[in-house]
C-alpha cells in the first residue's frame, strides 16, 4: 500500500514538475517577448526624445526669428513715425516758400501787364523810335516777349500750385492720428493718396496713362483715423497698380491702348445708411481662388524677394477690421481683374 501511494505521489510530482517546466517556457517566452517590447518601446522613445528635441530647437530658432523680426517691425515703426512727423515738417516747411512766391505772382503778373502797357504807349507816342532802340527791340524780340511772358507767369502758377497740393498731400498721408477718431471726408483721403501716386499712373515709354474713374457718392465725414486709412488706400491702390503692371508683360504699347488699364473707385452707402463703403476695382491680372484665402494673412505675398514684404495687405486688414470695426473683402477672377471691398460704419 505504501508503495503504491508512492508511485502516485512519484507522478504527481512528475505531473507537476511537467507543468512548472511548460510554465518556465512559457515565462521565457513571455520574458522574451518583454524584453523586445521594452526595446521597441526604448527605441521609440528615444525617437520621440529626439524629435521633440529638435522640435524644440526649431521652435527656438522660429522664436528667435520673430523676435527678430518684431524688432525690425518696431525699428520700422519707430522709423516711419519719425518719417512721418519728417515728412509733415518738410512739407510745412515747403509751403511757405511756396506761398511767398505764388502770392507774388499776381502783382508780378499784373507789373508786367501795365510795363507792357506802357511800352505800347510809348510806341504810339513815338512811333518812329531811334535806332539804338529799334536794335534792342530786335535783339530781345519784342513780339516774342509779350506772347511768351503771361504764359511764363501762368507756368509757374501752375508749379506752386502743384507743390502746394503735393504738400498737402504729404501732410495728410503722413498726419499722426490721435487717439480719437475724428470726422474726415474719404474722398479727401482717396484723392491726396492718387496725387502721391500720381508719378505711377502717368503715361511713359512702355504704357499709356492708367485710367482712374472716380464714381464718388454722396456720403458725409465718417469718425476715423485718417493717416490709417491713407495707408490703406496707399497699399490697395499700389497694390491695382503692380497688378495692372503685371498684366502689361508681353504686350505692346498698342495694345495696351485698345484695352486700357483702368482702375475704378466707388463710394456709396450700404442699403441700410449705416455704413460707407469703399470699392476699388482693376482690370489686371486677377488672384487664384487658392490665393484669395491667404492674401490678409501676415507676412503672405506672392511677389519676388526683395519686391514685397507681406505686410501691406494684413496691415490694411487690420486697420479696417480692428481700428474702425469694418470688413475689408477681395472679389477676384483669373486674368480678368480684382476688387476689394470696404466697409465702415458711421458710428
Amino acid at each position: 500500500m505504501e508503495f503504491l501511494d508512492y508511485q502516485q505521489e512519484n507522478k504527481e510530482l512528475k505531473k507537476a514538475n511537467r507543468i512548472l517546466q511548460k510554465q518556465l517556457e512559457r515565462s521565457e517566452i513571455d520574458r522574451v517577448k518583454l524584453e523586445e517590447t521594452n526595446e521597441k518601446k526604448e527605441y521609440l522613445l528615444r525617437k520621440v526624445i529626439t524629435e521633440l528635441k529638435e522640435y524644440q530647437n526649431n521652435l527656438e530658432e522660429r522664436s528667435h526669428e520673430l523676435e527678430m523680426m518684431l524688432l525690425n517691425l518696431q525699428i520700422m515703426q519707430n522709423k516711419m513715425s519719425s518719417l512721418g512727423s519728417l515728412v509733415a515738417d518738410v512739407a510745412h516747411e515747403i509751403n511757405n516758400p511756396v506761398g511767398f512766391i505764388a502770392g507774388n505772382l499776381t502783382p508780378a503778373q499784373e507789373y508786367i501787364q501795365n510795363l507792357l502797357h506802357l511800352i505800347d504807349l510809348y510806341q504810339e507816342a513815338y512811333p518812329q523810335a531811334s535806332q539804338e532802340i529799334q536794335e534792342i527791340i530786335k535783339v530781345m524780340d519784342l513780339e516774342y516777349l509779350r506772347e511768351d511772358l503771361p504764359k511764363l507767369i501762368s507756368s509757374m502758377r501752375e508749379g506752386t500750385n502743384r507743390i502746394s497740393n503735393i504738400s498737402s498731400s504729404l501732410r495728410t498721408f503722413s498726419r499722426t492720428d490721435t487717439e480719437e477718431k475724428v470726422l474726415f471726408n474719404l474722398h479727401d483721403c482717396i484723392d491726396n493718396t492718387l496725387f502721391i501716386l500720381k508719378h505711377r499712373l502717368k503715361d511713359n515709354k512702355i504704357r499709356p496713362a492708367i485710367q482712374v474713374v472716380k464714381n464718388y457718392g454722396e456720403i458725409p465725414p465718417i469718425p476715423c483715423f485718417p493717416g490709417q486709412l491713407s495707408q490703406v488706400f496707399m497699399n490697395l491702390l499700389a497694390n491695382a497698380i503692380d497688378a495692372l503692371e503685371e498684366s502689361n508683360s508681353g504686350l505692346s504699347f498698342d495694345e495696351i491702348k485698345k484695352s486700357p488699364n483702368k482702375i475704378i473707385i466707388y463710394t456709396t452707402r450700404n442699403k441700410d445708411e449705416n455704413h460707407t463703403l469703399i470699392r476699388i476695382q482693376d482690370n489686371g491680372v486677377g488672384i487664384a481662388p487658392d490665393v484669395q484665402q491667404k492674401i490678409f494673412g501676415h507676412l503672405f505675398t506672392t511677389k519676388p524677394v526683395g519686391k514685397g514684404t507681406g505686410l501691406g495687405l494684413s496691415i490694411a486688414y487690420q486697420i479696417i477690421v480692428q481700428k474702425h470695426k469694418g470688413t475689408l473683402e477681395v472679389n477676384s477672377v483669373l486674368g480678368k481683374g480684382s476688387e476689394f471691398i470696404i466697409s465702415i460704419p458711421f458710428s
